[in-house]
């Protein structure tokens, strides 16, 4: 897909760096407010090998539903999205255990859960409508488009685009990398972050329990990682399971019945006897946190800027929190007539996420850490924390609020007022 004006080399206000799930949301969002807009994609959206529409499944938080109905998309994901009315977080081995209902925090879902290719294609129909109309704004897409090099000035960056059999030159006064947890922004502009490895991998696939118990995730710590079990459409459970990386491959050439038998030691009967397995796939775990995310003309945003541990799954949530900050800064910046790029529409992003991603970092990297150390004083105490949760609704309240990314740093602006993408709110114009 090559969709783009006749334009000079100076004609965009913002180029996305990546097309997946966040660049893409990133795009929608922008829609109808005036700026001009372009998305730089790699892969084909509908390739097999695109990363961000693959198998996986991502686990929505309340407060990403909200983003999304602010962008126009929950209205084509949620057909396809399960509900996920309580949490179950338990320890193998251990006594205790916590529960996490959503009546107790007065909402209809403390999340969904819904397959990865369900909202990329919720992205590219959102974007196919661009160009019809003035309330659309103006974004181009150039996909598959690589792009080759950059040179930041004073006043805008140039990029060199290599599309179509050639290449293309154009200049944008903002860039936003997008790039996923590899960046080639990052990589090209030797920008350090702070790498650290969990030396596990996480072993995706799906299963369907005989005695299933609707809408209900599980969070089930072992001495691998987390185990987590989380409920889709047509009685199917997706599982994130953390496995050693010296295992993954053992587990991997294992026949479905050995598997299924490892799984179900691993997790237990809460479910039942679990069977129909699906296609397994494994990705490496470690955390990535780029030291800087914003710096002259650039913002990083979503795994670029930060590449989680799953458990908890803040990794998607976190990067549409920064979609809807972004978003707002942006918007706000052109209606003052305000440099997109500029040093204070860019610290004012920077003020809004900052606190946001370093607790998220600091909590999934805490949980990875703590239920895998086997020291018996700390499984104990682990033990009675879990039953403490259980029995304080205070407690409970905190941890709800930040698996549904409402955390006390969730985008919140200076003013204690969230961003408007985050209260379902559309940032103006067309909303779907």
């Amino acid at each position: 897909m090559h969709r783009h004006r006749n334009t000079d080399a100076s004609d965009y206000d913002l180029a996305i760096i990546g097309g997946g799930l966040v660049g893409g949301s990133l795009a929608c969002a922008l829609r109808g407010t005036g700026l001009r807009v372009c998305s730089i994609e790699a892969v084909a959206a509908d390739a097999a090998s695109q990363p961000s529409y693959d198998e996986r499944v991502i686990a929505l938080a309340w407060g990403s539903r909200r983003i999304l109905e602010g962008i126009g998309l929950w209205g084509h994901i949620a057909p396809g999205a399960e509900a996920i009315h309580q949490i179950h977080v338990s320890e193998r081995g251990g006594f205790g255990f916590a529960r996490l209902d959503r009546a107790e925090q007065g909402v209809d879902a403390l999340g969904y859960v819904a397959p990865a290719r369900l909202l990329g294609a919720a992205i590219r129909g959102a974007l196919a409508g661009v160009g019809q109309g003035p309330e659309y704004g103006h974004i181009d897409q150039l996909c598959p488009a690589r792009l080759l090099g950059l040179r930041i000035q004073p006043g805008g960056v140039d990029l060199e685009v290599a599309l179509g059999g050639g290449s293309r030159t154009l200049r944008t006064r903002l860039l936003v990398a997008a790039d996923g947890g590899d960046s080639f922004v990052r990589r090209r502009l030797g920008l350090p972050v702070r790498e650290r490895p969990y030396g596990h991998d996480a072993v995706i696939t799906t299963v369907t329990p005989d005695r299933p118990r609707p809408n209900t995730a599980y969070e089930r710590f072992t001495d691998t990682g987390p185990l987590a079990m989380l409920p889709m459409t047509e009685g199917r459970w997706s599982v994130v399971w953390t496995a050693r990386e010296a295992d993954t491959q053992a587990l991997l050439r294992l026949s479905d019945a050995e598997l299924l038998a490892r799984l179900q030691d691993r997790f237990g009967y809460r479910l039942g006897g679990l069977s129909r397995l699906g296609r397994r796939v494994a990705y490496p775990l470690r955390q990535v946190m780029a030291e800087k995310t914003v710096g002259e003309r650039l913002v990083l945003i979503g795994n670029a800027a930060h590449t989680l541990h799953p458990v908890a799954g803040q990794g998607f949530n976190l990067g549409l929190r920064d979609v809807a900050a972004l978003a707002e800064v942006l918007t706000d910046a052109a209606r003052a007539g305000a440099d997109p790029g500029g040093a204070q529409v860019l610290d004012a992003y920077r003020r809004l996420r900052g606190r946001d991603q370093a607790e998220a970092a600091l909590v999934t990297d805490t949980l990875a850490r703590l239920f895998v150390n086997p020291w018996a004083p700390l499984r104990l105490a682990r033990d009675f924390g879990l039953v403490g949760l259980d029995l304080v609704p205070g407690a409970r309240r905190v941890l709800a609020r930040r698996f549904m990314g409402l955390g006390t740093g969730g985008g919140r602006t200076g003013g204690g007022r969230q961003p408007r993408l985050s209260r379902g709110l559309a940032l103006g114009g067309r909303r779907d």
